[in-house]
């Protein structure tokens, strides 16, 4: 992490050298909006790693991401993009919001002793706010619009010190100029990056009003100030020699707390004040995730040189839309970088077409479009050239990164002969697999009926009956720590290393070790601690028909997490029992109950390449049925509780209020559909997870649970605002550990969160959990995280007692 003084000084000369005139320097005929940074072997996540842990020193640490960078910029001037500017510089350390917090000094002020003297932070402080410190949780994080990225979410007060408080923008620009100059003429041509940056407004939008601000306080508030750094950024940027920047705006693309009017308002004062500056780059304004409509001429009216339009949600705008264009280039986002589905070129071309008649009729110039992608590259993998084991007719219709990048240079060109602008979006799909009638028929048949349960008083009355748990009862979200030889038995039994029979009986020993610590720790409700499971949705699609997974393709998630999505391209069914056996067997081991644990559906989906040629409430059907199948298993094997995961289902909500009930419908609906074959005295739970969870309390309460565990201790228990009784009135576990930070919280910690969540919640539904599963963590915190847990669930059961409330003591 590199650090910046507040008033400019010789080290930031222009670079006259390198430093191209910006005012004549157009954007290239193609260029995406980012691209992954995660490196195809996961190099970031191993560099991290190694320096968390003290493997690796500083030096080493810049050294390995130096070399991730400059393999990336080549990799992209070997695609195509060899023009200036062509290459977003869109690598993080990890997150690219934190990047722009930090970029203008957005420090909460329980943080600020991570501040050199000089208003400047360094890499550790930088990791300090990702992941907390032994005082301090780190920052809240959540879903990054409609994604399965999470981003860190700024805090920010009135009286917050904006200042540089990191040049990390400048310095990879000047990084790309170095690169490009030591590899010829025509390579630093390519590597002369494009910065990019969340844009002002978005950033506010997405923050939160640190603790302690005042009550009226909206973080909208710091705009002009927030807005009086970016442009000092900019114009160190100038000086360097970049001759564009990009600015992400994707809130432009959802509802906001402001309305349209406010917004183009809003757009005037951030956008429209950055453009209006003389010594700055030209300015890339992106709106990725979704359509803008009717604010496209509010971004126009900026006066910005470039405007990004996400063209595979939102729709071709009309002349009327562009007539406030000017000289304005459009980038138009027409290759999906979502989804890994290859695009139908023709189809796009025509597309194409259509809009630069569009532009033309406008602005009497069609050359002012460039081709894009929908969205940043960060959500799909590096590329397809490892992927050898894929069977070939799914492969002819796949595409990741590098792949896209090849659609965007191909477009740009005029060697693809236009189709129909209402053709399919991407390559269909007929070969064997994608449809079967005895799924289909099986969700034909089903009726209201079989999306009921008994009324939770039944349920609830059977249930206790049956599982005797005291109040306040403590679990874990699922899995355990996934320790080197789990880890090591797995890639054995995969590579044919060791057989089957040596492979169980390894999985055997982990799930007898995890059961011993949590009867010896006093957990009430046990888990199996799912070692054979290398991904929660991975593993289950490994065991579906009608699915595909990959060897390499990771994506980010956030920080150094990554997952292999994946690939949901035909119906969905169970060949055979998928998770019976090991749940059995912990069972088996131990008198205190065991809970089953599955995915559910809609995290299923979300957390997989899903297939286009379906709407996602039918494929969310069969997934279901599947589950449905794997429950009532379960249940024949003696097993009384059945965790069913929902994590994901925020993460899918539409980002306009008009497309959500439709999304919440058939989300719900496929979770009951999942779940409500189960018997009454059958315990379901679900568990939810890094989401704003108090958009969606009412469909959250409709999944018809009986336990309902939700994170709550990076966000402070925020959610428990939205948990009225008598709008929520079955069990609720709020996570009272973060587990995504390293710190080990104390016992007092979780009891004073106990104690306000049993004050919120009522006596007889409050749960004590963690709030996620635990298997990125290490054995000695987890174990001394979990010891903590218990002793305070149990002094808040003692306090309670002491003070006549009813709860039983144990």
């Amino acid at each position: 992490m590199t650090t910046a003084p507040r008033t400019p000084d010789a080290a930031h000369a222009p670079d006259t050298a390198h430093a191209p005139d910006a005012a004549h320097t157009a954007l290239p005929a193609a260029t995406p909006v980012g691209y992954p940074r995660i490196g195809p072997d996961r190099e970031l996540k191993k560099a991290e790693e190694a320096y968390w842990s003290g493997r690796i020193d500083r030096a080493e640490f810049a050294q390995r991401i130096r070399a991730l960078r400059d393999a990336t910029r080549s990799r992209l001037a070997e695609l195509g993009l060899t023009g200036p500017a062509a290459i977003p510089e869109t690598f993080s350390l990890y997150d690219q919001v934190l990047d722009a917090a930090l970029a203008v000094g957005i420090v909460p002020d329980r943080f600020a002793d991570v501040l050199g003297a000089d208003g400047t932070i360094d890499l550790d402080g930088y990791f300090a706010l990702a992941r907390g410190t032994a005082e301090q949780p780190p920052l809240e994080m959540t879903k990054w619009f409609d994604t399965n990225y999470h981003y860190l979410v700024p805090e920010i007060g009135p009286d917050t010190d904006l200042h540089i408080a990191s040049t990390q923008v400048i310095d990879l620009f000047r990084e790309s100029l170095e690169a490009g100059a030591g590899a010829g003429a025509g390579a630093g041509a390519g590597a002369a990056a494009r910065p990019v940056l969340v844009g002002p407004l978005t950033l506010l939008l997405l923050a939160k009003a640190q603790d302690g601000a005042p009550a009226d306080f909206d973080p909208l508030d710091r705009l002009d100030d927030v807005v009086s750094v970016y442009a000092e950024l900019l114009a160190r940027l100038h000086e360097a020699g970049a001759t564009w920047v990009q600015l992400d705006e994707p809130a432009l693309a959802a509802d906001q707390r402001v309305d349209p009017q406010g917004l183009a308002a809003l757009l005037e004062r951030a956008e429209g004040r950055l453009a209006s500056a003389e010594d700055r780059p030209q300015i890339l304004v992106t709106t990725p995730y979704g359509g803008i409509g009717d604010l496209l001429p509010a971004v126009l009216a900026t006066g910005v040189e470039a405007v990004h339009l996400d063209l595979t949600r939102g729709e071709i705008p009309s002349a009327a839309q562009l007539a406030g264009i000017g000289r304005t280039r459009i980038v138009a986002g027409l290759v999906e970088g979502r989804s890994v589905w290859r695009t139908e070129l023709p189809t796009a071309a025509a597309r194409l077409a259509l809009l630069r008649e569009r532009v033309a009729e406008a602005a009497g110039d069609p050359s002012g479009v460039v081709v894009s992608t929908s969205v940043s590259l960060q959500h799909v993998p590096h590329t397809l050239e490892r992927e050898t084991h894929l069977p070939a007719e799914l492969r002819a219709t796949l595409a990741f990164a590098d792949e896209k990048i090849a659609e965007i240079v191909a477009l740009a060109g005029s060697s693809i002969t236009p189709g129909s602008v209402d053709g399919p979006r991407s390559v269909p799909r007929d070969f064997a697999g994608v449809r079967r009638s005895e799924v289909r028929e099986r969700a034909a048949g089903l009726t209201a009926a079989d999306l009921e349960r008994s009324a939770f008083e039944v349920r609830g009355a059977a249930q206790q009956s049956r599982l005797g748990l005291p109040v306040l009862p403590t679990t874990t979200i699922g899995s355990f720590p996934q320790v080197a030889s789990v880890r090591r038995a797995r890639a054995d039994h995969r590579a044919g290393r060791i057989d089957a029979t040596a492979y169980e009986q390894a999985m055997r020993e982990e799930i007898r070790r995890v059961v011993a610590l949590q009867e010896e720790l006093g957990l009430d409700v046990l888990v199996h601690g799912e070692p054979e499971r290398n991904d929660m949705v991975q593993y289950f699609a490994e065991h579906l028909d009608g699915f595909a997974t990959t060897a390499h393709g990771w994506v980010q998630s956030y920080g150094s997490r990554c997952t292999r999505p994946s690939i949901l391209f035909g119906d969905v069914s169970r060949p055979v029992p998928i998770t019976v056996g090991w749940s059995a067997y912990a069972q088996s081991l131990t008198d205190k109950p065991v809970k089953g644990m599955l995915t559910g559906p809609v995290t299923i989906l979300a957390w997989s390449f899903v297939r286009d040629d379906q709407s996602l409430g039918e494929t969310a059907d069969q997934v279901a049925l599947a589950l449905r199948d794997e429950i009532a298993d379960l249940e024949t094997a003696g097993i009384g509780i059945v965790q069913v995961d929902e994590p994901a289902l925020r993460e899918l909500l539409p980002l306009r209020a008009s497309d959500q009930d439709d999304y919440l419908r058939w989300s719900v609906d496929s979770f009951r559909l999942a779940t409500s074959g189960a018997a009454d005295a059958t315990q379901i739970h679900t568990h939810l997870c890094y989401s704003e969870f108090n958009e969606v309390v009412d469909a959250i309460d409709a999944l018809g649970a009986d336990v309902t565990s939700i994170e709550a201790a990076r966000s402070r228990g925020e959610i428990l605002e939205a948990l009225d009784p008598e709008r929520f009135s079955r069990g609720i576990g709020p996570g009272v550990w973060d587990i995504h930070s390293p710190r080990v919280p104390a016992a007092e910690e979780i009891r004073s969160q106990l104690a306000a969540a049993l004050d919120r919640v009522g006596e007889g539904r409050l749960w004590a959990n963690p709030d996620c599963g635990l298997k990125t963590r290490g054995y000695e915190e987890t174990t001394e995280s979990l010891r903590h847990l218990v002793e305070a669930a149990r002094a808040v059961r003692e306090q309670a007692a002491r003070e006549g409330s009813g709860l039983p003591v144990g």
